[in-house]
């Protein structure tokens, strides 16, 4: 995959998980930092249970479901 559709599906995955998980985004370079990291939470996770994200939809999926398991983490550390 091409670093230009790497950022891109880290900046969707990033926006969704933000709307899902708090209303709101974090702006254009947080919601990227976030579907970036979500992308590798997302490919661990879904690697723990037998699936593969095929395709770009498919890769979108696998990045926010990654980022809202991220953000839910850090919502229950700080919570605490």
């Amino acid at each position: 995959m091409g670093f230009i559709a790497f950022l891109i599906i880290g900046a969707i995955a990033g926006w969704l998980a933000g709307t899902l998980m708090r209303g709101d985004g974090f702006g254009l370079l947080g919601n990227v930092g976030v579907g970036i990291v979500g992308a590798f939470v997302g490919g661990f996770l879904f690697g723990l249970v037998g699936l593969d994200a095929v395709g770009f939809i498919g890769s979108i999926i696998s990045a926010t479901v990654g980022a809202v398991f991220l953000l839910w983490v850090v919502d229950k550390i700080r919570s605490g």
